[in-house]
């Protein structure tokens, strides 16, 4: 019998070709991780899952038909024991809170994949949880902040579509003061200087998305 231990059984899911490709050259390498399926979309991804059960699935939240964080949630609710780690090109607390809440274990930044990778993949493997130093940051920052109620993120977002007041009161059925009234506490909450600086603050944290 072999005395070395079985290699990690990795699931990658991208809708870029291009970055599974770079996934699976960096995991290549090493004799301890094997890359046994790949997916281009959250639906896709739950259908590898099911039929492979990895041992470590890596997740992109921006994705076709399905996003990551759907996938996720999906994943998790019929496999608890689910070890995914999201690598996304976006660093917004919001976003990264969603993520750890729906099941993710670790959440990093593709922009540093080469230096942390292969150890969040380990150290999750084993049991831990992990975030790229940026994110922790940004989770610490914002972790005393007043959040957004779902009613404020319905107007946050389209606002961020270029609506004036009257048009989202109008959408939403509600009356304008109550859109004014909305807007005031949306800027409060967010440290805005105005509606356009308050779009990008909840497109830069994941509060909204584009």
């Amino acid at each position: 019998m072999s005395s070395h231990p079985s290699p990690i059984r990795i699931l990658t899911v991208d809708d870029h070709p291009l970055i599974r490709e770079g996934i699976a050259g960096l995991l290549a390498v090493h004799a301890d991780m094997k890359l046994i399926a790949e997916a281009g979309s959250g639906r896709e991804a739950l259908q590898q899952f099911r039929s492979h059960r990895p041992d470590i699935t890596l997740m992109d939240l921006q994705m076709p038909e399905m996003n990551g964080l759907d996938a996720i949630t999906a994943i998790h609710g019929e496999f608890p024991e689910a070890r995914i780690i999201v690598l996304t090109t976006y660093a917004g607390d919001a976003q990264a809170l969603r993520a750890l809440k729906a099941g993710a274990r670790a959440y990093l930044l593709k922009e540093t994949l080469h230096k942390e990778l292969l150890a969040t993949i380990r150290a999750v493997h084993a049991g831990k949880k992990s975030l790229s130093a940026t994110i922790s940051f940004q989770l610490a920052e914002h972790a005393q902040d007043d959040a957004l109620s779902p009613a404020e993120v319905r107007v946050l977002r389209l606002i961020a579509d270029g609506h004036a007041n009257k048009e989202i009161a109008a959408q939403l059925s509600i009356s304008q003061d109550t859109v004014k009234s909305q807007v005031r506490n949306i800027l409060s909450k967010l440290g805005a200087k105005d509606r356009t600086h308050a779009a990008m603050i909840g497109l830069k944290r994941g509060i909204i998305e584009f």
